[in-house]
């Protein structure tokens, strides 16, 4: 009875600059070497391997002669070819590194951004755990009506057509994007196009487009300082250089900006509701804003994660609602607003650059996923997400009344909080008895030891001025949940801080 061959499971490449017979020849002596290829097992015969390659038998001889060359394979008359019997145990693995020498010094592993990225975070991995308390950006998870969520997913995916299950448009969902604009013309008040809407997967994202668009490689970029760190990652991802300029009790100023790099032609900003110090730009700063923009040909990204979300006074109206000249992109998120697994937000581009940036993304494969974007376009049109924002509104007032009332007590000469008229969050600062001991990121680290999720203020400084403080996300937070959770910061503060006489 003949002895079964092996299958080999060989793959080549023909649009490779190897040769077939080398590719043929390093696969094999790697399936022997890892023993993938048992010593002694019989090979399939030249016609039968040119045969499943499709490609010429004299390729297979060629590598053929080359491995019984090598001594990788035997070749016996009458049994034809098989992988050698004899090999040293020591070439029977594939090589490894050597170890290194504990006397000697560590490798790098990673880049030096990398590593500073890290420092600069000082937050313990709670993916898939849930804090106790005051995550930063997170909804309250009772809240967002998941049951009505899995009906429009299911009613969109039972049947859907090939123009949402196919080839979608690079910009997202054509009913979501139309969704996206009935929605901002109504509760923020510009109007705008679906087809100038963008569907992204994230802030970050919406920020690289737009700098990519409007700006070359090296150009200068304002953005906000303290800011959001995606900002400054996101002009990084788009090589563009970010120049932070520091905010005052008004927001964003343009002539201090001016003085920084005058030759900026971009500028990111919050005006709604800045993040983390919950400023809102004045009127005044706002018209600086938009006249420079017109008088230089200059672009502004308007982020506003949550400018729904205000509750006292009537908010101003958005940078776009005021734009004349059509240099103002808008930029919005559903993560926030609903569950961060929803991964989607967009941005509202200018007109003029709405062309443009379809052609640019037709050729690229970063783009939102599709799963949930029918289901959120029904969500809109319906009008559950107004309903959603009318509820969690109340909700989040609420809570942030709670949070201030139950951290008096507890928190009293150790972190001082005060009222934000919007937002999902609030800045505990240090107390000027152990300002000059407190370091942010060490309770950060500490606090989430602890099962209590805070941010370091000083993280959303990228120069060397920095001023620490704890952000404290209350939306997410009930207010049974509060009490515990300051009491376990009060510890950790107390803990890691020296109280000046």
């Amino acid at each position: 009875m003949p002895r079964p061959t092996a299958p080999l499971g060989l793959a080549l490449d023909s649009t490779s600059n190897v040769p077939l017979h080398r590719q043929i020849g390093e696969q094999i002596r790697r399936a022997i070497l890892e023993r993938r290829l048992a010593p002694g097992l019989k090979l399939p015969s030249s016609r039968q391997m040119a045969a499943e390659l499709r490609c010429a038998r004299g390729t297979i001889l060629q590598a053929m002669d080359q491995l019984v060359a090598e001594g990788y394979v035997v070749a016996q008359a009458g049994s034809g070819l098989s992988a050698a019997a004899n090999l040293p145990d020591e070439m029977l693995v594939w090589p490894k590194v050597a170890p290194r020498n504990p006397s000697s010094p560590a490798a790098p592993v990673l880049s030096r951004r990398t590593t500073a990225a890290l420092a600069s975070q000082a937050i313990e991995d709670t993916f898939g755990s849930s804090p106790i308390a005051f995550p930063t950006g997170q909804p309250d998870r009772a809240a967002f009506p998941f049951a009505l969520w899995a009906k429009l997913l299911e009613r969109e995916w039972r049947k859907p057509s090939w123009a949402i299950a196919g080839a979608l448009h690079p910009f997202g969902h054509a009913g979501l994007r139309d969704a996206i604009a009935a929605y901002l013309g109504m509760a923020r008040g510009f109007g705008c196009e679906g087809g100038a809407v963008v569907v992204t997967s994230g802030m970050r994202q919406s920020l690289a487009l737009f700098a990519r668009l409007t700006l070359d490689a090296g150009q200068q970029a304002w953005i906000e300082e303290p800011g959001f760190v995606g900002t400054r990652e996101a002009m990084a991802m788009a090589e563009v250089e970010a120049v932070p300029v520091p905010i005052d009790e008004h927001g964003f100023a343009v002539a201090a900006a001016l003085k920084r790099a005058p030759k900026a032609r971009l500028a990111v900003v919050a005006p709604s509701h800045q993040f983390p110090l919950g400023t809102v730009l004045s009127l005044q700063r706002r018209l600086e804003l938009l006249s420079w923009a017109e008088r230089t040909g200059s672009w502004i990204a308007e982020d506003d994660f949550d400018g729904e979300y205000r509750y006292a006074g009537r908010p101003l109206a958005p940078l776009r609602a005021l734009d004349r000249a059509d240099r103002v992109a808008y930029l919005g998120s559903f993560s926030k607003l609903l569950f961060p697994a929803l991964r989607l937000s967009y941005i509202v581009l200018p007109t003029a650059l709405a062309r443009a940036a379809e052609r640019i993304m037709t050729g690229t494969s970063a783009r939102a996923s599709l799963l949930g974007q029918g289901a959120l376009a029904r969500f809109i049109a319906d009008g559950h997400l107004a309903a959603h924002l009318r509820r969690t509104r109340l909700l989040y007032a609420r809570r942030q009344e709670a949070l201030l009332a139950a951290a008096e007590r507890p928190l009293k000469g150790l972190l001082e909080m005060s009222p934000d008229l919007g937002g999902m969050h609030v800045i505990a600062r240090p107390a000027p008895a152990i300002a000059a001991t407190f370091d942010d990121h060490e309770v950060t680290a500490a606090a989430a030891r602890h099962g209590v999720s805070v941010s370091p203020l000083s993280a959303c400084y990228s120069g060397r001025t920095k001023r620490h403080g704890l952000i404290l996300g209350y939306a997410g937070t009930p207010e049974a949940d509060m009490p515990h959770a300051l009491e376990t910061l009060r510890s950790v503060v107390q803990a890691k801080v020296r109280v000046r006489a």
